[in-house]
């Protein structure tokens, strides 16, 4: 049975019995097609001709081979525009980004529970906290070490008694705990609303709640807005929120995949809170914070590996925040924290402890000491306003007089004949 020969440049059909070492003659090599010439890399013969190309006598001796060789790796295009199928080895699927439509659909609902991000602390931050730790507690025992001075005046709204003793402590503080409202002339404390037009009768209005007596100031947490920024690389969005020495034991940072949420405690007394609506989602698993002394650096993995527009859902609207109720009662045993001190309508601890009726008549006598030049000033410039009038009254009678005269003159050849 006749076979066919698959060495390249033969193509002739041999005899298995009668195949020996000398029979075929073939090329070795590969074809080589370079600058429009054509050849095979065993032999030097060039040509521009496919047909002379293919017509090219091998250059080496052998025996004739039924082996079909095997063909390269070629895809098999189909109909479908991702269908690329390769012969052989595993199969590679290439998805494209999903659109803004597919990734709102699947976005998931913000109402998830949260879950608290690892936070790292660096060796430098712990050494600066532990740095403010030991200066605030210094403070805190010059602050107990000193005695409440007699004459302070107590720092409840609408509160007027001084602190005369420890047995001014006994005493009911009776107060405002509400805030003061200035409005449209009006002034009133809107936890009584009894409204005034003067300010001493407000100043003097009694206060509605009762309590204790507090002489030092409380140093209440200022909640302040703080500088942040957002970088994102290939697979994580990383938000760095400038608050300097973050506590991260008051401190908390949640997340979920739609969410952060930050409540920051930074500088002892500073508050920052504010809640991030991701533009896109996040795994919340591989997550995490990192701290220094200088920032906070959230770092948050990307649940997709596109690029976000934007750090925050342009779509989101928030809430307004509900107005704190101020009407609340307080009883006796409760504590009223708000300070009158910061509104700055009434006068120092120095001048409560000095208006004593004792220091009324000296405070008299300086009065009037200082009153005594400003009315010897008063009285020199109506004098001088006096002697100005005077003066300007001299000048129009002397104005007058010359006026009349002048008539009298002109008038003295009034009654003469014409001459003719």
């Amino acid at each position: 049975m006749a076979l066919l020969c698959y060495n390249k440049g033969c193509g002739l059909k041999f005899d298995a019995k009668k195949n020996k070492e000398a029979s075929c003659v073939f090329h070795p090599g590969v074809p080589i097609f370079h600058d429009a010439l054509k050849g095979w890399s065993c032999c030097r013969k060039r040509t521009t001709d496919f047909s002379e190309f293919l017509s090219i006598k091998g250059c080496t001796r052998g025996r004739h081979s039924d082996v079909k060789p095997q063909e390269p790796l070629r895809p098999e295009v189909s109909s479908d525009k991702g269908g690329i199928k390769r012969t052989n080895g595993e199969e590679i699927i290439y998805r494209g980004p999903k659109s803004a439509e597919t990734l709102q659909k699947e976005r998931p609902s913000s109402d998830e529970p949260m879950t608290k991000l690892p936070l790292n602390v660096s060796a430098s931050l712990a050494q600066a906290l532990l740095k403010l730790d030991i200066s605030k507690k210094a403070e805190e025992e010059k602050k107990e070490g000193e005695a409440v001075r007699a004459g302070t005046r107590c720092k409840n709204a609408g509160c007027k008694t001084v602190y005369q003793g420890p047995e001014t402590d006994t005493e009911v503080c009776t107060n405002h705990p509400g805030a003061p409202v200035f409005h449209e002339g009006y002034k009133y404390w809107n936890c009584c609303c009894i409204r005034t037009i003067d300010f001493n009768a407000f100043l003097d209005q009694k206060g509605c709640s009762t309590g204790k007596h507090r002489w030092i100031p409380k140093q209440d947490k200022k909640k302040v807005a703080c500088r942040y920024d957002w970088h994102q690389t290939g697979n994580n969005i990383v938000v760095t929120i400038y608050a300097k020495n973050a506590n991260p034991q008051l401190s908390s940072i949640e997340a979920n995949r739609t969410v952060l949420s930050c409540q920051i405690q930074f500088e002892n007394e500073k508050i920052f809170k504010r809640d991030f609506h991701f533009w896109g989602v996040v795994d919340v698993k591989q997550s995490s914070v990192n701290t220094v002394p200088s920032k906070v650096e959230i770092t948050l993995h990307k649940a997709d590996q596109v690029a976000w527009g934007k750090l925050e859902d342009p779509n989101y609207k928030p809430e307004p925040e509900p107005a704190e109720d101020s009407f609340t009662e307080t009883t006796e045993s409760q504590e009223n924290d708000y300070d009158i001190d910061d509104n700055d309508i009434s006068d120092s601890d120095e001048e409560w402890a000095n208006d004593t009726p004792q220091n009324k008549p000296q405070e008299e006598d300086e009065q009037k000491e200082e009153e005594t030049p400003i009315l010897k000033t008063k009285e020199v410039e109506e004098e001088m306003k006096k002697a100005l009038e005077e003066k300007t009254r001299a000048e129009e009678e002397k104005s007058k007089l010359k006026e009349e005269r002048r008539q009298e003159a002109g008038g003295a050849y009034e009654d003469m004949p014409e001459l003719e």
